[in-house]
């Protein structure tokens, strides 16, 4: 029996990058998986690569900014499994034109509307459930740039995470009491598919020694392996190689 063979795990921005590597971990760890994302035939994909590790689980294509949709898709999934033990809410999405020079409106709305709104309407979609069992994890994949203002990132995407991570130490803050823990990951570069919407390219050579998706599952399984009676509230992970920045990538 795998660590997770008797856990509902509900990831959403599962798909692709780190959503889809926390899957085969979990896959191969035996949970039950919720694999939630805006592409239905990529997370069928996923669900492929789920089966072939041991797990089960099902496809959820969602918009997570939609308030409505997600209440649906959670009273499914509960109503189906009857519980949630842990959220992975990794959902994130950035835009290329990032200086305030030139961000318009309508992208800001974006960011904050998955980045921030879409975690938050999870966040809210699994509470009631695991305030009645009296456990859960909600892990939150955050940025670097939801600790210090990052013009790499951009100032929406930052303005997102900050507010993201304010958000996750809110749930450890009110939450404890029914034995509900939060923790925010706050990854220095990532090496997915946020890379393409760079506004300067990044080499190949760089990016293979950024931090790799399944580091970041692990570091996932490393959290949710904590004894329940312990919070990781935050973890800073960085790639050990510093890479050298072109002019006007960091603003």
């Amino acid at each position: 029996m795998g660590k997770f063979s008797d856990k509902v795990v509900w990831i959403t921005g599962a798909g692709t990058g780190i959503g889809r590597a926390t899957a085969r971990m979990f896959a191969a760890e035996g949970a039950t998986l919720a694999l939630i994302g805006r592409r239905a035939d990529v997370l069928e994909g996923v669900l492929d690569e789920v089966a072939i590790k041991g797990g089960k689980g099902l496809p959820v294509p969602l918009d997570i900014s939609n308030r409505e949709a997600v209440g649906r898709a959670s009273q499914n999934l509960l109503s189906r499994w009857g519980r949630v033990d842990i959220l992975v809410n990794n959902a994130g999405v950035n835009i290329a034109k990032r200086r305030l020079a030139e961000l318009s409106g309508a992208d800001f709305d974006l960011l904050v509307s998955v980045n921030l709104t879409g975690a938050f309407n999870m966040i809210q979609a699994v509470l009631p459930s695991m305030r009645k069992q009296g456990s859960g994890l909600i892990v939150n994949v955050s940025s670097q740039a939801g600790i210090t203002v990052s013009g790499l990132s951009g100032a929406a995407y930052t303005a997102s995470k900050h507010g993201f991570n304010g958000l996750s130490h809110s749930v450890n803050q009110e939450e404890w009491r029914h034995g509900i823990r939060a923790c925010a990951l706050c990854p220095g570069e990532v090496n997915t598919e946020l890379m393409d919407k760079r506004p300067i390219p990044v080499p190949s050579e760089d990016r293979a020694r950024m931090i790799q998706p399944e580091d970041m599952a692990e570091a996932v399984r490393f959290v949710a392996c904590m004894d329940p009676r312990t919070t990781i509230t935050e973890m800073r992970i960085l790639p050990t190689h510093k890479r050298s920045m072109k002019p006007g990538e960091t603003g």
